[in-house]
């Protein structure tokens, strides 16, 4: 082997480990951004990220009585699983700063029980950082009985510092059916907290 096919070698290897550290590097890049944008979003409200966790009531926030924003509530669920989702209103006007309550209509079609997740967002995403829940159903898994229907309240305000060409602001649920497979970590108490009464929904 003359010196020269030796020294090509050794180049081509110290080429092929940079290349895999640099796909390594990439790799691990890519998989830290992933909690970054949803830090990102949480902070942001970007995307139409809303917090899935409890805020604190509008307390003292200035506001003006007179400002008016009309929310509309959207409800859907994911795949063809047999359920049925409904708000019991579509809209509602509303006073930023003013605390309001809104209810939405799920069913559970199966014949046994199953759990659900409700995943909440808002639109348009700048709006989700204004959108604020002190009680949701959302917050919690919740476990239904077969055949079960259940009315479930979220209580809410909009922040006053929602920017003025923001009059409409939508609140859309989807229901995902996660009875397959292992079920979640479940916490019966703080679900029968954020669950609505089960009844004959209007």
């Amino acid at each position: 082997m003359t010196e020269e096919t030796t020294i090509q070698r050794r180049s081509g290897g110290r080429t092929a480990a940079k290349m895999a550290l640099v796909a390594v590097g990439m790799f691990g890049f890519g998989f830290a951004m992933v909690p970054a944008y949803q830090v990102f979003c949480e902070v942001t409200g970007f995307n139409g990220f809303v917090s899935n966790e409890a805020s604190a009531g509008p307390g003292d926030m200035e506001y003006d009585p007179d400002r008016k924003v009309t929310v509309e509530f959207v409800a859907t669920v994911n795949g063809s699983q047999p359920w049925t989702f409904r708000p019991k209103q579509s809209r509602m006007e509303v006073t930023p700063g003013e605390l309001y309550t809104a209810y939405f209509v799920a069913e559970n079609q199966y014949e046994g029980s199953t759990v659900s997740q409700i995943i909440p967002s808002v639109a348009p995403g700048t709006a989700g950082r204004h959108f604020k829940k002190t009680e949701c159903f959302c917050f919690t898994e919740q476990r239904f009985a077969g055949s079960e229907q259940r009315k479930m309240p979220v209580t809410f305000f909009v922040d006053p510092a929602l920017p003025e060409r923001n009059q409409t602001v939508t609140l859309s649920y989807t229901l995902f059916d996660i009875r397959d497979g292992d079920l979640p970590e479940y916490d019966e108490e703080a679900a029968e907290l954020h669950a609505g009464a089960p009844q004959s929904a209007d």
